[in-house]
């Protein structure tokens, strides 16, 4: 069994975002035809009781406070929480971190690249290494997922590169192919991916695809000039990291074949019309058989 909760879908800076003034923000500031999202980030677990967070979000603090099963019950102090696992550097990846500095105990993953650009700045060092120690992920290689008493979750976790970018406060040292990770969980049965950044689809990752069971994927635009046509910006999204919904090559069309898993779109930014519930871009997305992600979402695979 794989419990899945979706603790944000929005991307960088959240819906709507907190300076922004544009149609989208404005519809879901007023809750009228929008609904706000947090920044993008999930919970797992194979027992409904042990959780691990899939990126740290800016906004993990109100998401744990909005979602009960993360609530700690007993001693005065205590988490459901037993680690973290990041699949990018990417600061709507990593700030929640931070929110998670008060000597609790938990395991801290990503790749060698990720752990290096923490280990660079010295405001991560609020998170005692002998408390959270930080663990490195090897490209292609399944690991249990272990509690904090070192017993096994019941979830293994196989990262692998896609294409993406260094984080922008990094990319003056260039790009690793570490830099961007998607991330599989099973638990021998069904299988989860989370992909919230790809800048390409290749055929590697359809393949992979195919044979999952839930699919969450980068979602950040509708279009690659989205932005520049908007006014709200001069990036594209390849600039950013990131494949379009719509265009040649996008989820739309890449994964159009695959039947198997029921297709998220997560790390929804907040230009992007399919955040507007009576968009065409919406409906078009629905009938692609996608689902628009919300914060919220509960997903269960298997049975205990």
């Amino acid at each position: 069994m794989i419990d899945v909760i979706v603790l944000g879908a929005g991307a960088g800076g959240g819906f709507p975002q907190w300076n922004s003034a544009a149609p989208g923000c404005v519809a879901a500031r007023t809750r009228q035809g929008a609904k706000p999202r947090t920044q993008a980030s999930l919970a797992v677990s194979a027992d409904g009781e042990h959780w691990f967070i899939l990126n740290a979000s800016p906004d993990l603090r109100q998401q744990i406070i909005d979602t009960p099963a993360l609530h700690h019950h007993g001693s005065l102090r205590g988490t459901p929480i037993q680690g973290v696992i990041l699949s990018n550097g990417e600061i709507d990846a990593v700030t929640g971190l931070l929110t998670l500095r008060e000597r609790e105990p938990f395991t801290l993953m990503a790749s060698d690249s990720t752990l290096e650009q923490l280990a660079a700045n010295p405001i991560f060092g609020a998170l005692d290494p002998a408390i959270v120690p930080r663990v490195p992920l090897i490209l292609n290689e399944a690991t249990s997922l272990l509690l904090r008493d070192g017993t096994p979750s019941g979830l293994l976790l196989t990262p692998f590169a896609v294409p993406g970018k260094a984080p922008l406060y990094a990319e003056a040292g260039g790009s690793k192919p570490d830099e961007t990770l998607g991330l599989s969980i099973t638990d021998g049965h069904q299988t989860v991916l989370f992909v919230p950044g790809c800048a390409h689809i290749t055929p590697e990752l359809v393949a992979r695809a195919e044979k999952a069971d839930l699919l969450f994927f980068d979602g950040t635009l509708w279009r690659d000039d989205e932005m520049i046509r908007a006014g709200l910006g001069q990036k594209t999204g390849q600039r950013m990291g990131h494949v379009s919904v719509n265009d040649a090559g996008g989820p739309m069309e890449a994964f159009a074949s695959c039947s198997k898993p029921r297709k998220i779109l997560i790390h929804i930014n907040n230009s992007n019309p399919i955040l507007m519930e009576d968009s065409p871009e919406r409906r078009e997305t629905e009938r692609g058989g996608w689902t628009v992600g919300e914060d919220g979402m509960t997903f269960r695979l298997g049975t205990p």
